[in-house]
């Protein structure tokens, strides 16, 4: 008798995927596969669909059109014997556990300690241990050198902080894969840095991440693809070098000249 075989399913497929606000079409058919362990870097200009791609992605946005599979399972709902059944709560809640994401804005409880901003999730969401959750929230923030500022405010950290404290929380849940959208662009120059170093270090450690950025040294530097968006369409894809040096579409170029150009300022 043979052994069963084990299926790997890619990190995140997007299929045909359409959205509207409205009568404006800010997805016109979005296809795009991500692998475990692979980094995606998004860039494109203001208004060109890269927020709304992300937020689809965990169904903070469900789409109008298409479908996204995370790790094999479709977000926001289940076919059984052939009927198409919409996704409950607590189904859909279980699928997004999977996914950590990081917004532009810190959006930390201000009422709660970096601590308690990392372990309220884990406690109150998937019933970890109290204990257990401040042992592993303390773990993450020692990686993020923060793990002695773990009884501070969020209103008694810089920028940077926050955003780390951020980070941390999205990992306190154990995701199988992390979005971030234009993490930095909220951030002094100065603070920059120390936010694209956590994330280098999670690509190290082989997180799959989609990353919605400007900061064309990162997507250099880390990603494993660069994909360009423009009015609902990814127009270019491919290696960094590729994609960044030797862009190919008109578009891509253009918007790579505007990104030097302000960078220069």
């Amino acid at each position: 008798m043979s052994s069963p075989v084990e299926t790997s399913h890619p990190a995140i497929v997007v299929e045909q995927a359409h959205k509207w606000f409205g009568a404006h079409h800010v997805l016109r058919g979005i296809n795009l596969t991500v692998q475990k362990g692979e980094v995606v870097v998004v860039v494109g200009p203001s208004g060109s669909g890269k927020t709304s791609l992300l937020r689809c992605l965990n169904y903070l946005v469900p789409l109008d059109k298409g479908r996204v599979l995370i790790d094999g399972e479709v977000l926001g709902h289940s076919e059984q014997d052939g009927v198409i059944k919409r996704d409950s709560s607590a189904v859909l809640d279980r699928k997004r556990e999977q996914i950590g994401m990081v917004f532009q804005h810190f959006n930390l409880f201000p009422h709660l300690t970096v601590l308690g901003n990392v372990t309220i999730a884990p406690i109150k969401v998937k019933k970890v241990p109290r204990h257990e959750a401040e042992e592993r929230a303390l773990t993450l923030l020692e990686q993020v050198g923060l793990r002695e500022k773990a009884n501070r405010y969020p209103a008694r950290l810089s920028g940077g902080e926050r955003q780390r404290v951020a980070i941390v929380r999205a990992l306190a849940m154990q995701p199988k894969l992390m979005l971030f959208d234009e993490v930095t662009s909220a951030l002094d120059p100065e603070l920059v840095g120390e936010v694209l170093d956590v994330m280098k270090s999670l690509a190290s450690q082989g997180m799959t991440m989609v990353v919605v950025t400007h900061e064309m040294g990162f997507a250099r530097d880390v990603a494993d693809r660069v994909l360009v968006m423009d009015n609902g369409l990814v127009i270019e894809e491919g290696h960094p070098d590729m994609v960044l040096r030797h862009p190919s579409h008109e578009r891509t170029q253009s918007f790579l000249r505007r990104v030097v150009e302000k960078s220069a300022k």
